[in-house]
């Protein structure tokens, strides 16, 4: 079994406050992580939703993501996180002579 880091993000404004329960040691809301090992278009491998029911499952009622997951690390030496390479602009040193202002 190997070892991953996650970094995680989430829209606290996205939260349903009436789907967190109160526990022992404090309040609790239950969440759910979407990982892949390949990062989407924008870097990030998971998201986030808050849990929801069967009942919810069943009535195809999907809800939002309210965050995002990013793989920063493994102890695994043959896993490696994806890395997305960033498009560049192409530098130019040229000057357009033919724009009007």
């Amino acid at each position: 079994m190997s070892t991953i880091g996650v970094n995680f993000q989430i829209d606290q404004d996205k939260l349903d406050e009436l789907r967190f329960h109160k526990g022992k040691k404090g309040t609790y809301a239950n969440l759910v992580l979407f990982l892949n090992s390949d990062p989407d278009k924008f870097g990030q491998n998971g998201g986030i939703k808050q849990a929801d029911t069967k009942e919810e499952r069943d009535a195809g009622i999907k809800l939002p993501f309210v965050g995002n997951a990013k793989i920063f690390w493994s102890d695994n030496p043959d896993f490696q996180p994806a890395r997305v390479e960033q498009a560049q602009e192409p530098k130019t040193d040229e000057f357009d002579d033919s724009i009007p202002f």
